[in-house]
């Protein structure tokens, strides 16, 4: 016999866009319930870039300073190396404010951070290891998810189920929800390789022909993505480890002397790159945010942050018809009507970029002339707000509205 739990609102997905929901929902006075199937947060290349957005999002919070203490490297500007020439892309300092540069830190952190605070909140209630299995409904109405727990079945009575459990959402077909699919020609292979003293201290990416390496300083070591043809992960497989090495070091010559430090593939994840966007974000009873609503490319590394503006334009909206008792299918709908438009102009820039950059490069067999965009950014440093403001804060980006 299953356990019955109830809440204002059940958020399925313990990630950034569930977690940030359920604090500020909670904070709002909206009693929350967020589950999450995993036992921590510990897990690896997830995307750890916090962007100047979600910086100002905690000092609106007034968290910043406390945030800021985690171990963390600052990044206050993109370059792109093309062959032995740098240009520079982006420049964060041009952003007013204190919140002007990347913030590369473990999600694990972030999430532990977030979570922490949620906790003081009484009306608070993260489960660990708790996973959501299907949804309950009444006649075409979402009331609920079932779930698995340590303890066994469990079901959660909720005025609201928010979905966010990710690109590979269960609740989201559950919900019949259809997805538009716009493709991507490449997946990333995410690696660690040592990082020495004599090192560049930055971040950016390595264009060669046929190569992309995204190049992230982590302080003792480099987070690298190595950017590949679509579906052919299996093909470097196939020729070895010993291969795929040889191809890093060539394309980054001052890794040459640890790249051996690559022993086999376990130490090499696979991400499969999906560019997508739910037509529908809301049933009545359930809303859809974050990846669960829009998988975004890796280009520009604003996946996480797109998320986290969803949740907060959800609190924004929902959180005191929830806290009344006075929610409607139309205030669902309303958070798709507010965040649809930065999705869908976000996409149309990385889907411009992966279909005329990313896919060029992967097909290059000799040396790749910069682009004119790359140049003028390069040699206009005013050109280089222009990314950096889409980039560190995106299209119509969201700020704290709900009060504790």
């Amino acid at each position: 016999m299953s356990a019955t739990l109830t809440a204002r609102c059940c958020v399925v997905g313990g990630g950034p866009a569930g977690l940030m929901a359920g604090f500020l929902l909670a904070r709002a006075g909206v009693d929350v319930i967020v589950l999450e199937k995993h036992a921590d947060f510990l897990r690896d290349f997830r995307g750890d870039t916090i962007h100047p957005s979600t910086l100002r999002l905690m000092e609106e919070l007034g968290l910043l300073d406390e945030f800021l203490r985690l171990p963390h490297h600052k990044a206050y500007e993109l370059a792109a190396w093309i062959g032995d020439r740098k240009f520079k892309v982006a420049d964060f300092k041009s952003l007013r404010g204190k919140c002007n540069f990347i913030a590369f830190m473990p999600q694990w952190d972030f999430l532990d951070f977030i979570a922490a605070h949620a906790r003081t909140l009484p009306n608070f209630r993260l489960l660990m290891k708790t996973a959501a299995e299907d949804l309950i409904w009444d006649g075409d109405r979402v009331r609920g998810v079932s779930a698995t727990s340590p303890e066994g079945a469990l079901e959660i009575s909720a005025d609201l189920v928010i979905a966010a459990d990710g690109r590979g959402s269960r609740l989201r077909p559950a919900a019949h929800l259809d997805v538009e699919d716009f493709g991507a020609p490449m997946d990333v292979l995410w690696f660690k390789l040592p990082r020495a003293e004599s090192d560049p201290d930055e971040t950016f990416g390595r264009i060669t022909p046929g190569r992309m390496l995204i190049m992230i300083d982590r302080g003792s070591y480099w987070q690298c993505g190595c950017v590949i043809p679509k579906g052919g992960a299996e093909e470097l497989r196939q020729k070895g480890v010993e291969a795929f090495r040889d191809s890093i070091a060539a394309a980054t010559p001052f890794l040459a002397d640890r790249i051996d430090t690559l022993a086999d593939w376990t130490q090499i994840n696979l991400l499969t790159v999906q560019v997508n966007r739910a037509k529908t974000w809301s049933r009545p009873g359930l809303l859809c945010i974050g990846d669960a609503a829009h998988a975004m490319s890796p280009v520009g590394g604003v996946g996480v942050n797109l998320a986290i503006q969803d949740a907060v334009a959800a609190a924004n909206l929902l959180a005191a018809k929830l806290r009344d008792d006075a929610l409607s299918d139309d205030d669902l709908a309303s958070v798709q009507r507010r965040r649809e438009f930065p999705v869908r102009v976000t996409q149309r820039l990385q889907l411009a970029i992966q279909n005329r950059v990313v896919r060029s490069v992967l097909a290059a067999d000799k040396p790749i002339e910069a682009p004119l965009v790359l140049r003028l950014f390069d040699a206009i440093p005013l050109l280089r707000r222009l990314p950096a403001r889409l980039i560190g804060l995106g299209v119509r980006p969201e700020h704290i509205q709900t009060s504790r």
